[in-house]
């Protein structure tokens, strides 16, 4: 397909999603950036936030945790310790990710981890007040 390049989200356990994309934003840590087809070569990493991907005509969003982005012109690999699709995440579930972000933000023992673990608490509280 002209205008499309391949997308792939993996978790450690599987592929979670796999598709031709027309454009995928992606929240990395330095800022969030619009991967397109014959973008050029870039590994980066990821903050927690919301890939907002076109796929198909149609916009799917997923949360994920952190990880890793691989681009080249032809593929997008996202690595990502976790993902949730952002209209199936229920209430519980934002809760309860929420609880073990509170959590680890008051235990983060160093600035590099409390900055980490406050981004992951503001992303999903975000969230939360739109799932509300």
């Amino acid at each position: 397909m002209a205008g499309t390049f391949k997308f792939e989200l993996v978790s450690p356990e599987r592929i979670l999603l796999a598709v031709d994309a027309e454009q995928v934003v992606v929240p990395g840590s330095e800022g969030d950036f619009a991967v397109l087809p014959g973008h050029a070569p870039v590994i980066a990493t990821l903050r927690p936030g919301v890939l907002d991907v076109m796929a198909g005509g149609a916009r799917k969003r997923l949360f994920v945790k952190s990880g890793f982005a691989d681009v080249d012109p032809v593929r997008l690999t996202i690595l990502a310790q976790k993902a949730y699709d952002v209209e199936e995440m229920t209430g519980s579930v934002v809760a309860e990710e929420l609880k073990l972000a509170e959590a680890e933000l008051a235990g983060a023992q160093s600035d590099e981890a409390r900055t980490a673990a406050d981004t992951l608490v503001n992303e999903l509280r975000k969230i939360s007040a739109k799932a509300a």
